[in-house]
């Protein structure tokens, strides 16, 4: 049996990991590779194995650059079961259906750029009928239950507390009256975070020998979460202050209801007045609404607010409105600050937030907020690192705007607590631990960290690497 890192290896999107026991090979994870576009569009429109020929695939949690993948899959062949959270199932099937909505519209908005300068016309990465035939594929399963993928491969879902539904892995190999454990971290969230359960270790039920775990965050600490408020208050302030539209880019999923329902406890401590927020997302209004319907992920405190009445809803307040229509959104580049607009995508690769961002880059008054980790060459890491220009839709913008970064809304542990929840497994016993969704340098560090903890055999697989399992 081998292990095959065929995306997150040494980057921190396009996660996909392929097992293989006895002749049959489950993927962990599908998801899309978010990078410099010409790259990112190769890397996502072929698979290095025949989609057809894989049984089935095991889902951590709905982020696309973890499930964006999977009507590529299906429209390449793939039939086979797609295993998940019920909360992630129905995160997907509004996430995937917005992606390939988005995906159509960009190669639209596009290929007119194209035309006009003689350029051949680009095609979506798949089309919303590909997702229609994807979702059908997705079995639901409750958390800490032990469900069969295969003959000789069973796995367990817990909750990862990174975003609703997601999940670390433990999958159970057996052949000749042997068994074999292996965990996958998935993507690990942080104690204490806004609305979800802490992450729960996957390692109390059985001796695990074989450990992936992503490392994003592995040489880096997070500011305490308690702090968020805080964080968010100084910029808010100063951008108001000279009257400056307020842009954050943020997944639609966690970080765009961890950053309402912040703003929501803000807002009625008085702290900033009557300020507009704008959600302009109808993805954000639909998962908003799977949120609803998945208490099970939710801490105490967030289940007995989503009880109450309106008035005191966190994802209703009086100052805050989703934006569904086009040419509503459109208008908010033309009214004045200062406000908040929210919009996806996290990593500003895609959707309405890159139109927001056209429109805000250049303005001095302006200030765009950074509330999640920013993949390498992607718009939000230009952003980032304050490049003098940036590209947008191919035409260059000169970046005036304020660019603030809170690292305090991460969803992803840090290094402490990325230590921490490692550390719980037994070291002696583990035989292989490989580092994944991480840039180098930050798997590099975690990989020190693990070895000063007694963890000997750390690896950090390059892409397409395998490693035999025994």
């Amino acid at each position: 049996m081998h292990l095959q890192f065929l995306g997150a290896a040494r980057t921190v999107t396009g996660s996909m990991h392929a097992l293989t026991h006895r002749g049959r090979t489950i993927l962990l994870d599908c998801g899309t590779f978010h990078g410099r576009r010409a790259k990112a569009r190769e890397r996502n429109s072929s698979f290095p194995f025949d989609p057809a020929s894989i049984h089935a695939v095991i889902l951590s949690h709905a982020h696309i650059d973890h499930s964006g993948n999977l009507p590529g899959l299906v429209r390449q062949g793939f039939r086979g079961p797609i295993f998940s959270t019920h909360a992630t199932r129905s995160l997907c099937e509004v996430m995937l259906k917005d992606s390939a909505y988005i995906q159509e519209r960009d190669a639209e908005y596009i290929t007119k750029k194209h035309r006009r300068k003689q350029l051949p016309p680009v095609e979506p990465l798949y089309t919303q009928r590909d997702v229609e035939d994807t979702i059908p594929l997705f079995r639901g399963v409750d958390y800490s239950r032990t469900f069969d993928v295969s003959d000789g491969i069973s796995c367990r879902f817990e909750d990862a507390g990174h975003i609703l539904g997601s999940a670390s892995v433990a999958v159970t190999l057996k052949e000749n009256g042997h068994s074999l454990h292996l965990a996958f971290t998935g993507d690990l969230g942080r104690p204490n975070l806004p609305i979800l359960r802490d992450p729960q270790f996957i390692g109390n039920s059985e001796p695990i020998e074989y450990l992936i775990c992503e490392s994003t965050y592995g040489g880096r600490f997070h500011k305490p979460v308690a702090e968020m408020e805080v964080q968010l208050l100084g910029p808010l302030r100063r951008a108001c202050d000279r009257k400056g539209k307020i842009v954050i880019p943020a997944f639609s999923v966690g970080r765009t209801q961890e950053l309402v329902y912040v703003l929501h406890k803000l807002s009625i401590e008085g702290k900033i007045d009557d300020l507009p927020i704008f959600v302009d997302s109808p993805l954000s209004v639909n998962v908003t609404e799977v949120f609803r319907r998945h208490p099970e992920c939710y801490d105490a405190e967030t289940r007995e607010l989503l009880e109450q009445t309106d008035e005191t809803d966190p994802f209703g307040f009086r100052c805050l409105t989703y934006v569904r229509d086009v040419e509503e959104s459109k208008a908010l580049n033309e009214r004045a600050g200062p406000f908040v607009v929210i919009a996806a995508s996290g990593m500003c690769e895609a959707g309405r937030i890159v139109h927001h961002l056209a429109n805000t880059v250049s303005d001095p008054q302006a200030m765009i907020l950074i509330v999640g980790y920013q993949a390498e060459h992607t718009l939000g890491k230009r952003l980032v690192l304050r490049e003098p220009t940036v590209n947008i839709f191919g035409e260059p913008h000169h970046l005036k705007a304020e660019v603030a970064v809170l690292n305090s809304f991460s969803g992803h542990a840090d290094r402490n607590e990325l230590l921490g929840y490692v550390r719980r497994f037994n070291a002696g016993r583990m035989k292989g631990v490989f580092l994944v969704h991480g840039d180098l340098d930050q798997a590099e560090k975690l990989r020190e960290g693990l070895r000063g903890n007694g963890f000997q055999n750390v690896s950090i697989p390059a892409q397409g690497e395998k490693a035999t399992l025994q």
